[in-house]
Parts: C-alpha cells; sequence; structure tokens
C-alpha cells in the first residue's frame, strides 16, 4: 500500500517557478557582485593596472562560464536523484558504494556546511558596510549582529511567510545589477574585450601575483555548489532558464565595475567598486536592496544547511537529530540544533573579522574541496552510468585542473582566517567520520538468524501462561533485509534475557529508499495472528514517523479483517477497550574484553564522541516514550581462546 501526500510542485518550468528560483536558488551566486571585485582589488593594490582588470575580468567570465554554466547547470544537473541534488544524493546515486566514495562524500558535505557559516556573514556585512559611504562612524558589527539574531530566531516558524517576497526582491536585485552595469558600459565598453581569453591567460603569467589572485577571482562562483543542493527545490529547468537572466546581470554588473575602475582610477583599500557604480541619489535605495538581497542569500544558505544535514542523517552519514517540518510545505525543514549552532558560529565570524574585507581572504578554501569531492564522485557516476570513458576522462581531467589551480591558490587565505573554515570543516568530517564508520563496525557483528526454526518457539511462548505477559503486542525495530531473517539480538531479548509473552510480536522494519519521497509498507503474516512483519519503504527526504506509520496499517488491517485490536483481556474486552501495544529498541554494545585495531579503536572513539549528538531512536522514529523498553545487550563476537582455564580440585 502507499501513502503520498499532494503539495504544489514547482519543479515543472513556469513563469512563477522562475521566480522562485531566483529567491531559492540564486542567492549566494547573485550577490557575489557585493565583494568580488573589491576582493580583487586588496589582493592586487601593490599593481593596479589596467592588466589586473581586464585580466580579472576574463577570468571572472570564464569562472562563470567553465565552472558554473558548463560544469553546473549543463552537467551536474543531469545527476539528480529523482529530482533531488547536492552531494549526497549524488552519493546515493552510485551503485557501488565504496568507502572511499563515502569519505569523499564526507569531505565534500563538510567543507560545504563550514564554508556556508562564512557566506551569510560576508554578505551581510558587505551591504552594511556600504553605510559608511554616509557616515563613517556607522556601527556595522552590532547592526549585522542584530540581523542574525532575527534572521535566526524566525526560522523555528517556517519561511513561507516571508519566502513568498523573495524571488520579486531577486528580480529587483538582478535588474539594478544589469542596470547600474550597463550603465557605465555605454561610457567605456572597450571592457568588454576582456571576454578574450588571452587577458585571462596574461594575467595568470604575467601579472605579479596573477596566480595567487584566482583565490580573489573564485568569489565568483561560490555559490553554484549551493545551486545543485537546491535541484529538488525548483527543478532543473527553472534553474537552467533563469540562469541566462542571473548570468548576464553578473557579468553586466561585474564589467560595469571594471568600466568605472578603467575611467576612474581610483583605487584605495575602503574602495568597493559594486557601490561606487551607483549614481550618488540612488546609493540608499541600492544599500537597501542589497541588504535585502544580502539577508534572502543568508536565508538561503541556512534553508540549505537544513536540508543537506537532514539527508545526511537519513543516509546515515550524521548521528540522528531533532528535525522538525514547521510549514505544510514539503521538503521545508527546521534543525534546533543546527540553527542555534549556525547563529552562534556566524556571529562569531562577524565578531572576529570585523570586516567583510577580512571575510574575503577566508572565504572560498572550504569550497574548491567541496567542488572537487563533486567532481570525482560525478565522473565515477557517469562512469557507472555508461557514459563515454574518453568524455568521461576529458571532464574530470579539465575540472581538476581548474578546481586545483583555485584550490592551490586557496591555500594562500589559510592563515588570513581560511584556518577557520577548514578546521570546522574537519570537525563536520570527524562527526561523519565517526558516525558512518562506527556504525559500519558494529553492523561488522551484527548476526542474523533464520525465523522459521523458532516458529514453534513463538507459538508455545505466546500460550504460556507461566511467563507473565509483557504486553498485548510486542513491536521490535529490526533490521534484517530478508523475510526469513531477524537479527539475533531480537531472539536473545525475547528468549533468552528476560522472557517476553505476547499475544502478538510485530517486526517492523524500515527501508531508506534513495528516492525521495516514497512511503509504502508490506505485511508478511509469519504466523497469523502470532507473527506479523511490517516493511516500510520511506524516502530519504521523508520523516520516519513510525508511530504513525504504524497506527494507519493498523488501520488497514482491521479495516480488511485480518486483525482485531480488541484488548484480550476479559474486564476490558467487554468494555470494548483497545489492545495494548509495547515498543522493544536494543542497543547493542561492544563488550569490553574485545580488543580492537588501532584505527578501529580510534574509530569507535569518534562514534562515541559522535553520539554525543545523537537524540534516541525513540525521539528520532517518532516513537510513543510512554509504551517504549530501551534495552541494551552485548554485540556476540567469536573469539578464539589461547588457553582454557583450568580448574584446580
Amino acid at each position: 500500500m502507499k501513502r503520498s501526500d499532494h503539495h504544489l510542485d514547482i519543479r515543472k518550468l513556469s513563469f512563477a517557478g522562475l521566480i522562485i528560483t531566483l529567491g531559492v536558488v540564486f542567492g549566494d551566486l547573485g550577490t557575489s557582485p557585493l565583494y568580488t571585485m573589491r576582493a580583487i582589488l586588496l589582493a592586487g593594490k601593490a599593481n593596479i593596472n589596467e592588466l589586473l582588470i581586464y585580466g580579472s575580468l576574463s577570468c571572472i567570465f570564464w569562472t562563470l562560464t567553465l565552472q558554473t554554466t558548463v560544469k553546473y547547470i549543463l552537467i551536474t544537473l543531469r545527476a539528480d536523484n529523482n529530482g533531488e541534488g547536492g552531494i549526497f544524493a549524488l552519493f546515493a546515486l552510485i551503485r557501488r558504494k565504496s568507502a572511499w566514495a563515502a569519505i569523499l562524500t564526507m569531505a565534500g558535505g563538510a567543507a560545504l556546511l563550514a564554508d556556508g557559516v562564512i557566506t551569510p556573514s560576508i554578505t551581510v556585512t558587505s551591504a552594511i558596510e556600504g553605510l559608511k559611504l554616509f557616515n563613517t562612524d556607522i556601527p556595522v558589527i552590532p547592526i549585522v549582529l542584530i540581523i542574525f539574531g532575527a534572521l535566526f530566531f524566525i526560522q523555528q516558524f517556517g519561511t513561507n511567510f516571508v519566502g513568498g517576497s523573495f524571488g520579486p526582491m531577486m528580480v529587483v536585485w538582478f535588474s539594478m545589477l544589469g542596470v547600474l552595469g550597463f550603465s557605465q558600459l555605454i561610457h567605456y565598453p572597450d571592457i568588454l574585450r576582456a571576454i578574450n581569453p588571452v587577458f585571462a591567460i596574461k594575467f595568470l603569467t604575467d601579472y605579479p601575483g596573477g596566480f595567487i589572485l584566482l583565490g580573489a577571482v573564485f568569489l565568483c562562483t561560490t555559490g553554484a555548489e549551493a545551486l545543485y543542493s537546491d535541484l529538488g527545490h525548483c527543478g532543473r529547468s527553472n534553474i537552467r532558464v533563469s540562469w541566462i537572466f542571473v548570468k548576464t546581470t553578473l557579468l553586466m554588473n561585474y564589467f560595469g565595475q571594471g568600466a568605472w575602475l578603467m575611467m576612474h582610477h581610483v583605487y584605495g583599500t575602503d574602495l568597493n567598486p559594486f557601490y561606487s557604480i551607483m549614481p550618488q541619489w540612488f546609493l540608499l535605495p541600492g544599500i537597501l536592496i542589497s541588504t535585502a538581497a544580502a539577508i534572502i542569500a543568508s536565508q538561503a544558505l541556512i534553508s540549505g544547511s537544513y536540508t543537506l544535514l537532514s539527508e545526511a542523517v537519513s543516509l546515515n552519514f550524521w548521528p540522528k537529530i531533532r528535525i522538525l517540518h514547521p510549514t505544510f510545505i514539503q521538503g521545508q525543514v527546521y534543525l534546533p540544533f543546527v540553527n542555534w549552532f549556525l547563529w552562534i558560529t556566524c556571529s562569531l565570524v562577524v565578531f572576529f573579522f570585523k570586516e567583510s574585507a577580512n571575510m574575503e581572504a577566508a572565504y572560498g578554501l572550504a569550497i574548491t574541496i567541496t567542488m572537487i569531492m563533486t567532481t570525482l564522485l560525478l565522473s565515477y557516476y557517469s562512469y557507472q552510468r555508461g557514459w563515454n570513458h574518453k568524455l568521461v576522462f576529458l571532464m574530470l581531467t579539465v575540472y581538476l585542473t581548474i578546481e586545483g589551480s583555485f584550490l592551490i591558490a586557496n591555500l594562500h587565505k589559510f592563515k588570513y582566517g581560511g584556518w577557520f573554515t577548514l578546521m570546522l570543516a574537519s570537525l563536520y568530517f570527524i562527526i561523519m567520520y565517526g558516525w558512518y564508520f562506527g556504525r559500519k563496525l558494529k553492523n561488522r557483528y551484527v548476526t542474523f538468524v533464520g525465523l522459521y526454526k523458532y516458529i514453534d518457539l513463538f507459538k508455545d511462548l505466546s500460550k504460556d501462561n507461566s511467563v507473565p505477559k509483557t504486553a498485548t503486542n510486542l513491536v521490535y525495530i529490526i533490521r534484517a533485509n530478508r523475510q526469513d531473517q531477524v537479527e539475533s539480538k531480537v531472539i536473545y531479548s525475547i528468549f533468552q534475557k528476560q522472557p517476553k509473552r505476547a499475544d502478538t510480536y510485530w517486526f517492523l522494519h524500515v527501508n531508506r529508499t534513495n528516492e525521495p519521497d516514497t512511503i509504502e509498507y508490506h505485511v508478511n503474516q509469519i504466523i497469523p495472528g502470532v507473527l506479523i512483519r511490517v516493511d516500510f519503504q520511506i524516502g530519504f527526504k521523508m520523516e520516519p514517523k513510525i508511530n504513525l506509520y504504524f497506527r494507519e496499517v493498523l488501520e488497514d488491517m482491521v479495516a480488511a479483517g485480518e486483525i482485531n485490536l480488541e484488548s484480550t483481556f476479559a474486564s476490558l474486552k467487554k468494555h470494548c477497550m483497545p489492545a495494548d501495544f509495547k515498543y522493544i529498541l536494543i542497543d547493542r554494545i561492544m563488550p569490553n574484553d574485545y580488543k580492537l585495531s588501532g584505527m578501529e579503536s580510534v574509530t569507535m572513539i569518534l562514534h562515541q564522541l559522535s553520539r554525543l549528538l545523537c537524540i534516541s531512536d525513540v525521539k528520532a522514529l517518532q516513537l510513543d516514550s510512554a509504551n517504549t523498553i530501551e534495552e541494551q545487550v552485548p554485540i556476540t563476537i567469536n573469539q578464539p581462546v589461547k588457553t582454557r582455564i583450568r580448574r584446580i580440585d
């Protein structure tokens, strides 16, 4: 039987879909003109000349073309998992999920989450710094912190009540970018010669430190990875079509900034050509529109972090954490722990770096790691899908060269603040590694037993009045994929640890599918009325509301006449009272007398640390805590005995 939710699908190509896409997908990428050219000027301040301006603009044009348009818009968006995108969805698509593929995914996901902390900080700070053009004493940091406080506070209520205005607001933003850029281009059209890649090559080879300046150029494409992660929200067609408008306005603004610089020859540490190209009368409206766009970009990154981590939880890359759905919009999630952690870290970034110029020096290092990981995973996936091997190798070579160059250039940022994002990425990676491989290690010792050899034992125990009844219906969450098997720990719990008599034993098996929105179930009455197995197929983006889903299964089975849910106790049955249910959850613990190898010991230590973030299975599966028993059983490991203990009489 299948359960489905009806919801508005904005993933199909439509005018409304295009507008929403501008607000949801292009916030990070679309606000990069606020700080990219300024970062280039600051990095090249020792020798600002025509080669710097023409060369950097040429690099920006070809970076947006090769990296964003070709790699992400044309190639990577094809690798969708039933409409979902992002590095975790890409991992779910890979058929042979080797350990190295998991490590690449962890590294990419961790780096993306880490750079997501600096993105809101740099965009909002850059926008507010525009107010200094009116008054140099404007308190930028307090204003940014107040904006963050309000932004993170409203997350718990859901963002649909303000989300409707994001798209139109970003239309205004991108239109402003295009008009401002065009107003400068008409006065100095010669700047368009920078499209010629010869300028980019000369810039990298002839300009002093030109290669290192790639770290500043890279800021123009930092939102490309987030674009792929948002594929599930807006759909491939809407992203591709709206990108034509977005890229046009971005390039017009970048080239307009370049034209202004060539005409005015005014350089300084406080110069931001983004604001310089604005007419004086438009400065205040321009700053207000920039601030709104920066807040929208921050909102997109925050929502993206929620989505990313909720997918990581579903794919067992991250410990189970509290995931809430503040609205009825499918796919919109709210993670309290992540929200407050982001609020604290974003505020610390603003407080520590103080100015957007300092954040620019730290920004981009981690995201290059994500892009390289995506390139490697995408190439592996394409190879598995049977793409032309020469084409896959060409793609791998071209993009590893481009992104490797960006990584080397960005490593220069390490001492200027890049260490912060790498430290944060390392923290995320350690948690993922400990959780994923610690579970793998424990699962190595999962033993399954044939269920059918215990059939008579189940029948006899359910009728044995000498054993106190634990519950009328005893429910176990199991992991055995095969219908004829169950984990030995379940048999140990029912028959050995403390015999548990029940009229009906229920085995619930939860399978998280690679499809995002699946909710299905299948029932198998192994011993009719005594031992019943229910298999749930739940998509990786759906909440595992097992208590709710199981209740719906019971309603369906009662309606079909398969079971009777009246109490079996005579006094209660007379009054038509419903039968009682008890859930049993079993946690396996490693025996103290078993010695792991050095690396395995480290993995288990990291696993124990990652468990500190983990909520209980009762909360994760949304079970009724009043009717749930949590048990511990030892992991059974057959250890060879070298010398047996001797009895002395």
